[in-house]
């Protein structure tokens, strides 16, 4: 689960195949290692949303759905939208800002991926640090927050760990470990 472009996670984690499947671009898309398939779950931008934001000087790239900028671009993009009557909506992680069709979230990739492998939300343990967790973490059945993650998502979460970032992953797993360990057959 990520808010990052397919290419991008693939040139950072090589190791992408080890996965069943893969949520990218904040819900967009669900790819599929093993097939090498990628399933958008969501129309590509607007081209004249693309040239509003060009024309605006908004420093940008484009994935199969989204749209990612900065934070400060923020006044600008909510005009290029308004503009057109656009029905897309702002997805933020920290200084990052998402452009996304209306509806497109964290949650609804997540729950299309969850429909393919036949589990239940109650089933995910999620875990994130930005604003765009938030909705999908609200569908898992245990939620948590990094150390590093902005209060909303902190407040929100079952669990907040003592490490941030990679470190609250790993402390996140030993404990899931750990659990497994002493927990009654059944």
């Amino acid at each position: 689960m990520t808010g990052r472009h397919l290419e991008d996670l693939q040139g950072a984690f090589p190791g992408l195949g080890i996965c069943d499947l893969v949520v990218a671009e904040n819900g967009a898309l669900v790819f599929t290692p093993p097939a090498g398939r990628i399933t958008p779950l969501a129309p590509p931008p607007a081209a004249d949303l693309i040239q509003e934001l060009e024309r605006r000087g908004v420093a940008f790239t484009v994935g199969r759905s989204v749209v990612a900028t900065v934070r400060a671009f923020e006044q600008p993009v909510r005009e290029a939208i308004g503009m057109l009557r656009l029905d897309v909506q702002l997805n933020f992680n920290k200084d990052a800002l998402m452009l996304l069709p209306a509806g497109v979230d964290k949650r609804s990739g997540l729950l299309a991926a969850l429909g393919r492998l036949e589990v239940s939300p109650e089933q995910v343990v999620g875990v994130g640090d930005g604003e765009n967790d938030l909705p999908f973490l609200r569908a898992c059945g245990r939620s948590v927050a990094v150390a590093n993650a902005v209060p909303a998502l902190r407040n929100a979460a079952d669990v907040v760990t003592a490490g941030e970032r990679g470190d609250g992953v790993q402390e996140l797993i030993r404990l899931l470990l750990a659990d497994t360990r002493t927990a009654p057959p059944g």
